[in-house]
């Protein structure tokens, strides 16, 4: 059994003898799961709240009341909660009757630890197998409008003609940039500029999601081919016909799972886990990844076969801090659309605020700035956010005069900051620094002819 899966189960163990749920309590957190015991049924109760289980293993002979009883008020706090039983004295009819009120199987007495060991292994599959059916579902009805993207900076203007460009094609495409940046919202806006917006876009992102479940949900697999595996299943890639398949976090995939890619990618074909004929896909593929992939392949980390087939063209999202003249209007965007979410009159920010969020470094890029949006948007009082509406780490002070209220000039300072940032990176080369820049030499030498740049 993998102990990557099982450490993320937290399991709640209810049974009156101390000594068997002590014993299966150290047994299974050996085995990496996060473990509660409760004794009977008000304390198990009172730990669903607490504890949050994702199983359950409860005894049927419980003090004070009926374990099947019991059962029910679990499942009531906590619906998609699973439940195994245990019992000393099985019968059809006590099977039958637990799983009408909702256990999901059922373990006799004395447990046998490799039988714990395979059911809870089956019910965490189960378990995550529902939920991705359920996420599957949404996405393949989820409307393809798409959030416009914003700025209108000189990378972002770029990144919007390479969109324009590449949609209406079939080839795989390569996105990269720093976690935070948008890599999704470029994904689906290459999507949507496509022949067929209206096909599924589907997915998946590789590093949440346990390897040894990652190629069921991208290839499929048929029935009986893992415990578990109860009925036929489509992959992502079948799922999504002539549509979208996004592999977030492509840098994650382990090597095996790379080379079957690979060849899916070569073939045009997919074999579903357990099957023995291939099956023709026409989803197009777009990757993304915050990591270096030359870099990667350079440490045999990732293939380089894979590494070129991804990378047929790509487009590069800059970093919130390259292009400092979008915050503006991502501000506005962001403050709207929280406004709305918090029914709440929010008007902006004032001058003092919007040069600070400006000038700030933003590691975490328009995730980071729209999370510190919405909890100003929550804690602030009145309709103009001001900077005490914000935490001091994220808008500490910068170095820039806040008696200035000239959001213009505010702006161009911190132009002028980044020039010179960006000039001592390239040791003081101007021609290197205008490419990064994408500026014109004749421009970079006009900006920073102001002296106090």
């Amino acid at each position: 059994m993998s102990r990557q899966r099982s450490t993320k189960a937290r399991v709640l163990i209810v049974d009156d003898e101390e000594i068997i749920a002590s014993t299966m309590q150290e047994f299974l957190q050996g085995e990496g799961y996060e473990v509660a015991v409760a004794a009977d049924a008000p304390s198990a109760l009172a730990s669903i709240e607490r504890f949050e289980p994702e199983l359950a293993l409860c005894d049927v002979q419980l003090p004070g009341m009926d374990g099947l009883e019991l059962l029910e008020k679990l499942l009531k706090l906590r619906p998609e909660m699973l439940v195994l039983i245990i019992t000393a004295y099985a019968t059809v009819e006590s099977a039958v009757a637990a799983f009408r009120k909702g256990a999901h199987d059922y373990l006799m007495k004395p447990v046998i630890f490799d039988e714990l060991l395979l059911k809870l292994d089956r019910l965490i599959r189960f378990r995550y197998l529902t939920l991705e059916n359920q996420a599957l579902r949404k996405q393949l009805h989820a409307p393809v409008d798409i959030t416009t993207l914003v700025g209108e900076s000189r990378p972002m203007r770029e990144v919007k003609k390479l969109i324009r460009k590449l949609g209406p094609t079939r080839s795989n495409v390569l996105i990269t940039g720093e976690s935070g940046t948008g890599k999704e919202l470029v994904a689906r806006a290459l999507h949507t500029q496509g022949v067929d917006p209206g096909s599924p876009f589907l997915a998946i992102n590789c590093a949440a999601i346990p390897h040894e479940l990652l190629e069921g949900q991208l290839f499929g697999h048929v029935r009986g081919s893992f415990t578990g595996a109860d009925r036929d299943r489509s992959g992502l890639f079948a799922a999504a016909g002539r549509g979208t398949v996004f592999l977030d976090e492509v840098g994650e995939l382990p090597l095996l799972t790379q080379a079957k890619l690979l060849r899916v990618i070569e073939t045009k074909e997919v074999m579903p886990i357990g099957a023995t004929r291939c099956e023709p896909i026409a989803a197009r593929i777009v990757a993304a990844t915050n990591k270096d992939l030359a870099v990667e392949v350079a440490a045999s980390r990732f293939r380089e076969d894979l590494y070129y087939r991804l990378n047929v063209v790509s487009i590069h999202l800059p970093p919130l801090r390259d292009r400092p003249e979008d915050i503006p209007d991502l501000i506005t965007i962001l403050l709207a659309r929280h406004s709305q979410a918090l029914n709440k009159r929010i008007d902006g920010l004032d001058n003092a605020a919007v040069r600070r969020l400006a000038s700030a470094n933003w590691p975490g890029n328009v995730r980071e700035l729209g999370n510190a949006l919405e909890r100003a948007a929550i804690l602030g009082e009145g309709p103009t956010l001001t900077l005490e509406d914000f935490p001091n780490e994220l808008v500490g002070p910068q170095g820039l005069d806040d008696n200035a209220d000239d959001l213009r000039a505010a702006l161009e300072r911190f132009e002028r900051q980044h020039i010179r940032r960006v000039l001592e990176r390239c040791d003081g080369d101007k021609k290197e620094a205008a490419r990064r820049l994408n500026l014109g030499l004749s421009s970079l030498y006009r900006k920073l002819e102001d002296p106090s740049t």
